[in-house]
């Protein structure tokens, strides 16, 4: 049949843009089709209280990149935009340990250790990962905490995605012989996470994505699909119609696009969620594990406002260090740039319990007994300066399932506990941070009250098994029952890494591109 394209890419993240300029390099005609705007430096918000330009709320016509979204047992953030979670991430690249490699639904399938490997080198180079050269009052902090536990010698400054050229001097592409943008040098302003608009982050948009356009690829914003339909048959031989709609206005028109092959990348919530609505009609032969093994990195994020006035928190990179303080567990610190203060707004003092009355009691007593402690982080002139942020993770494992809602995806318990908020080590090690700069530690209004976490790693869905009974996926990433169709994202991660997992899922889809043959 005659396609519009070769290969159309749902998601312009990790996974799409990987897989968007493999295949344009092997000849394919590529669409990408992203939900979200293409921005430029000078477009994002100087901080995280413009949130017109921050946030995805596309009902009240906000068209940021970040997005927030809350469900019965997790709370989740991620990135909308031309380059996904890239624009929004910490650009933090750590490996995982061995116990990813051999654990969850994909393991016994393939030496993944060994054979992600050069996939790991390759998305290291094409990201441009290197060690963070400048250790700032947040990571100075963190190594304290460290010695503290006396794990100094574990503690690291971590590999990022960034460009420490001169800061803020141009400079002609300095990572692909000349054929990449333009970009600046670093000035370790710490605003990594509202969107860098100093030209040096490494942003999908000027790596994988911006040489794949180089190949001829186009990218399709503001547009979001809604409908799968495989053409001749129910499995897809002979291709698959997309139907999509404007994401950014009121009037939205549909349109189709047809296509040989599809690449989902929409990340575990907008794979999994259309995945979803398809399986009633139109992919009726997708495996029943749909939706579950949902993972969430068992994470855990606490702000601790210090009392040091002297002292600049928000410099540095987003993700500046790491340590682990025992096997099962990592911690980094985590910064915003001067003047970002959004999440005092939805903080509350760090609290435990067993039920929502007793933490309503032990807040209510707090306010009471010592309401300075309290009130000083929403009279802060500068919070993001005042405060340093807290990321604990773990690839202890347990899972939920995902299905479909009336409005969004619903969430239920899979296997093993439930996510918790309260993690005794993490509340320890948020004490210990908040003694060594003389601070209070905050939590989320969301995690105090109901006990749900927040995570930025959402992971899983859509896992890696030997057949469709025990997966959606098979070990080339290519979706059982279904000709052509690949999914190559966060919702193809199939244990719990334990650590921020852009590199994984860049190196993963790396490696099912590979396997994908030049266009005859």
């Amino acid at each position: 049949m005659n396609h519009d394209y070769d290969y159309i890419v749902i998601g312009s993240g990790f996974g799409g843009s990987v897989s968007a300029l493999r295949l344009s390099e092997k000849g394919y005609r590529i669409l990408v089709i992203e939900k979200g705007k293409r921005w430029k430096p000078e477009d994002f918000p100087r901080t995280n209280w413009n949130l017109r330009k921050w946030l995805w709320l596309p009902l009240f016509r906000f068209h940021g990149f970040f997005k927030m979204t809350f469900m019965r047992h997790v709370g989740i953030l991620s990135g909308v935009g031309v380059g996904g979670g890239s624009l929004v991430y910490a650009n933090t690249l750590p490996r995982p340990e061995q116990a990813f490699f051999i654990s969850g639904s994909w393991a016994g399938l393939a030496d993944w250790e060994a054979e992600l490997e050069p996939h790991y080198q390759e998305a290291e180079r094409m990201l441009g990962a290197t060690q963070n050269p400048e250790l700032s009052e947040a990571d100075l902090a963190l190594k304290e905490v460290a010695s503290l536990y006396k794990q100094s010698d574990r503690f690291e400054p971590t590999r990022v995605a960034v460009f420490f050229g001169e800061p803020e001097k141009e400079v002609e592409d300095p990572y692909f012989d000349g054929i990449g943008p333009v970009r600046s040098g670093c000035n370790h302003c710490g605003a990594c996470m509202t969107g860098c608009r100093h030209n040096a982050k490494n942003t999908l948009d000027k790596n994988y994505l911006y040489l794949a356009e180089q190949l001829g690829a186009e990218v399709m914003d503001g547009t979001k699909v809604i409908r799968i339909e495989p053409e001749g048959s129910h499995y897809g031989e002979q291709g698959y119609r997309i139907v999509v709609r404007n994401s950014l206005k009121f009037m939205k028109r549909k349109r189709s696009i047809t296509s040989q092959g599809l690449i989902l990348s929409g990340g575990a919530l907008g794979t999994v969620r259309l995945l979803l609505n398809m399986k009633r009609k139109h992919l009726k032969e997708l495996s029943g594990l749909l939706g579950d093994q949902i993972r969430t990195n068992n994470e855990s994020l606490v702000l601790v406002h210090s009392r040091q006035k002297e002292k600049d928190f928000s410099r540095g990179v987003a993700i500046g260090s790491i340590f682990p303080p025992d096997q099962d567990t990592h911690l980094e610190a985590v910064r915003y740039g001067s003047g970002s203060g959004f999440w005092k707004m939805m903080a509350v003092p760090l609290t435990h319990g067993k039920s929502v009355v007793g933490r309503i009691f032990k807040l209510a007593w707090r306010l009471i007994s010592r309401p300075a402690s309290w009130l000083r982080i929403y009279v802060s002139r500068n919070f993001a300066e005042d405060s340093m942020i807290l990321l604990f993770m773990q690839h202890l494992d347990s899972t939920l399932r995902f299905k479909r809602g009336l409005v969004n995806l619903r969430s239920t318990i899979s296997q093993g506990k439930q996510p918790s908020a309260f993690m005794p080590l993490a509340r320890e090690l948020a004490e210990a941070t908040s003694r060594v700069i003389d601070g209070t530690p905050f939590v989320m209004a969301t995690e105090a009250l109901t006990g749900t976490p927040i995570t930025a790693h959402i992971l899983g869905g859509c896992v890696i098994g030997k057949d469709i009974k025990t997966g959606v996926i098979n070990k080339d990433h290519k979706v059982f029952g279904y000709s052509n169709m690949y999914v190559c994202d966060g919702s193809a991660i199939s244990a719990n890494p334990g650590v921020n997992p852009a590199l994984t899922i860049t190196a993963m889809t790396e490696r099912a591109m590979a396997g994908i043959p030049e266009k005859k």
